[in-house]
């Protein structure tokens, strides 16, 4: 047992943190200083710390959700976890395609974000790198994770504002997008087929977590040539299976 003393404020802002990030819904001030035993009062200088510091966001009704200043923290620890050597293990051991050109990301508001890639040794004209964003409407893994919003909610995202494409294969507008989401819900993955990059295809599926929710999107990225060689079915069956057995680890039930 450690018997290092603890500095009861940080102890109580990371006690207050987790409560928080593991709650399914937002919490009001109220809600987290019961969670937690402490007084109301105790809670609101937190809450009003974190805000300030973006480790939370205070929503319009009061409540709060985790901030983006988390993800910094979370983007530098799985650069130093070396996660693109993990994925790229289960990817060579699951698929038929060893040593492609692997990505892992996240969903921030309509981009997606890089937390881990591994580069083929064989270009695909096209290098990803930790940190990089992408418009989630051209990217296979942003349309998984678009996958799991509902159509109204897709439409609000875009609302104001539609991102310019990429190339001439880019979807054009959010009718066209929304179509597309629809084919991914119907078939458990996603394509990009050139919408990032001319010659370049993708292929991704989510990665859920206890409560069946994408927490990452995973791709493989290939020529047109090897992708058309290779087969879509064969990729997408490869792509599945990895993200299951991710899945599956993080406690989702398949």
């Amino acid at each position: 047992m450690s018997t290092t003393k603890l500095v009861p404020a940080l102890s109580k802002g990371a006690a207050l943190l987790d409560v928080v990030s593991k709650s399914q819904k937002s919490l009001t001030v109220t809600q987290i200083a019961a969670t937690m035993g402490i007084p109301k009062s105790t809670a609101h200088n937190i809450c009003a710390t974190f805000v300030e510091l973006n480790l939370l966001r205070k929503r319009s009704d009061q409540t709060y959700r985790m901030g983006p200043h988390i993800m910094r923290w979370a983007n530098r620890f799985t650069h130093e976890s070396d996660v693109a050597s993990e994925f790229a293990a289960i990817w060579d051991e699951s698929s038929n395609l060893p040593g492609a050109t692997i990505t892992l990301s996240v969903l921030e508001g309509s981009e997606v974000v890089y937390l881990a890639a591994r580069n083929a040794a064989q270009s695909v004209g096209y290098d990803f790198r930790i940190g990089m964003r992408l418009p989630a409407a051209f990217t296979a893994t942003g349309k998984c994770f678009l996958s799991y919003k509902t159509t109204n909610d897709i439409r609000r995202l875009y609302e104001a504002d539609f991102p310019s494409p990429l190339t001439s294969h880019s979807v054009r507008d959010v009718d066209e997008l929304v179509a597309e989401i629809d084919r991914v819900r119907a078939q458990g993955y996603s394509v990009d087929d050139q919408q990032v990059n001319e010659g370049m295809l993708c292929c991704g599926a989510a990665v859920l977590n206890a409560q069946n929710q994408p927490i990452a999107g995973i791709a493989v990225s290939l020529s047109q040539e090897t992708f058309e060689l290779i087969g879509q079915e064969t990729i997408a069956k490869s792509m599945q299976e990895m993200s299951k057995k991710i899945s599956f680890r993080l406690g989702a039930e398949l």
